[in-house]
């Protein structure tokens, strides 16, 4: 998608400090090919209201700004960004929104018509249980004749074209597995037919729970209260924790895996809490986290 988009020397994408390394860095080789520039501007933790989001992030832009890139739940941070409000201001602006929704399909409601963005790509194996592979890109209607197809195949000036062109370019792009978007509805029915917002919420206690008892251990503030994270949360550790370290003993002694990530002057540690998952495995966390901390640093 961000290749469609027709932008050169004096244009500018913001995203935030906050982003997916992977889609970082996609901008980056972007704006090195095609001279526009790539800003991550900053969004101060912990994070505290809506409007103080969108003022710090509207800090960033200019009358160059053509794009705005951000995450709805954030990759490093597991924060829920406040896309909707974004993206009404950029409306007004005539500024494009292009949304990473990786982590939100399953963990957070998602109502693409309401919510407005212009493009919003989103990963169906993480939290709406379907297997890798299956996903969605999103373009509304008005601004789908931006986008190129990266494979242009039958779909392209279509002998029988459909209702939508954008659907017949993107969609017939020849031979392919198509049996991961197969299993999407049955992964749709499987959470309605087990009350998956009941899940969704347990998950949630769950993590708040986590949240708590790692930074009561740590004596460190949170991110950000409750209602900016559902089913995964970013958990300071002190600065002085070596993450490879952490990382090793925790999968060597303990056999936990879990995510260890340096994040600007932060280094964290991410829980996810899935139907699957219970308390015992945060107890086995705690324990773990516990028992290394004698030793200080994560280190042997």
């Amino acid at each position: 998608m961000a290749r469609s988009l027709e932008l050169g020397p004096g244009d500018e994408v913001l995203g935030t400090d906050h982003e997916y390394g992977a889609q970082d860095r996609t901008w980056r080789f972007l704006a090195r090919e095609r001279g526009f520039t790539y800003i991550n501007q900053p969004i101060p933790v912990p994070v505290t209201s809506t409007d103080a989001f969108v003022n710090s992030l509207w800090e960033g832009v200019t009358p160059r700004t053509r794009v705005i890139f951000l995450s709805h739940v954030t990759s490093p941070t597991a924060l829920i960004f406040p896309v909707e409000a974004v993206i009404k201001r950029t409306r007004q602006a005539g500024i494009l929104t292009v949304v990473d929704g990786a982590h939100a399909p399953g963990q957070i409601p998602l109502q693409l018509d309401n919510l407005g963005a212009d493009f919003y790509g989103g990963n169906l194996h993480k939290w709406l249980c379907a297997p890798k592979g299956a996903g969605f890109l999103f373009a509304r209607q008005e601004v789908q004749h931006l986008l190129k197809p990266l494979v242009v195949s039958w779909g392209y000036e279509a002998e029988i074209p459909g209702a939508s062109k954008f659907i017949d370019q993107f969609e017939w792009t020849g031979t392919r597995d198509i049996a991961s978007f197969l299993s999407v509805p049955a992964a749709i029915d499987f959470q309605q037919e087990h009350d998956w917002e009941k899940v969704r919420q347990a998950c949630h206690e769950l993590v708040k729970e986590a949240q708590e008892r790692i930074c009561a251990l740590s004596d460190l503030t949170p991110l950000s209260n409750e209602s900016w994270y559902r089913q995964f949360c970013s958990i300071p550790l002190p600065l002085m924790t070596d993450c490879d370290a952490l990382k090793t003993r925790l999968y060597d002694e303990y056999q936990i895996e879990i995510p260890l990530v340096r994040w600007n002057d932060h280094k964290l540690i991410r829980i996810s809490i899935q139907g699957y998952n219970n308390r015992q495995d945060v107890n086995k966390l705690l324990k773990a986290l516990q028992k290394i901390n004698k030793n200080g640093n994560g280190n042997k």
